[in-house]
């Protein structure tokens, strides 16, 4: 196995599930140094300001010591090749995701030719869960507990208590 391999696993962690925290925990099992990216969102309304979600993922993540938390904005493909990654990490919990996601590593693969891309899949009890339905869920005052953690469930409430919706 090659040594001091780096991955990246980018995302927009609006919020953080259990699901992402899996796909970390496995990656951090194939890969020396893994840096979860998390992406400005410029193409998507987030519910999240880019530090709050930086702070859930940094919290999620703290018992990993090999895992690094930053944000990026504008090409991926920028921000991969300039960490010196060498793999990119994508969650697929469905057949649903699978022709998005390989058109994408596709076209990654054609920006980052030296750049592999990772297909995990999250445990089983993790395969259904969407930070949109989770932030639908919250929204309409539903319970979340069953899919994100503890910390990020408290941070959706006083979310959606600031947006006047509990």
């Amino acid at each position: 196995m090659a040594q001091n391999v780096i991955a990246v696993y980018p995302g927009t962690f609006d919020p953080m599930t259990l699901g992402h925290e899996d796909v970390v925990r496995r990656a951090t099992q194939l890969f020396d140094h893994v840096i979860v990216a998390v992406a400005a969102g410029h193409h998507k309304k987030t519910l999240f300001s880019l530090q709050e979600r930086v702070d859930m993922v940094r919290e999620a993540v703290v018992r990993f010591p090999q895992v690094e938390v930053a944000t990026f904005s504008g090409l991926l493909r920028d921000f991969v090749v300039a960490r010196g990654g060498k793999a990119m990490v994508r969650g697929l919990r469905a057949v649903t995701d699978f022709d998005y996601e390989f058109q994408l590593a596709g076209m990654n693969r054609s920006l980052m030719p030296d750049v592999e891309t990772v297909f995990l899949t999250p445990s089983d009890k993790f395969q259904f869960i969407s930070s949109t339905f989770v932030r639908e869920i919250a929204v309409l005052g539903g319970e979340v507990n069953k899919f994100v953690s503890p910390l990020v469930q408290e941070r959706l409430a006083e979310k959606v208590r600031s947006l006047g919706r509990d």
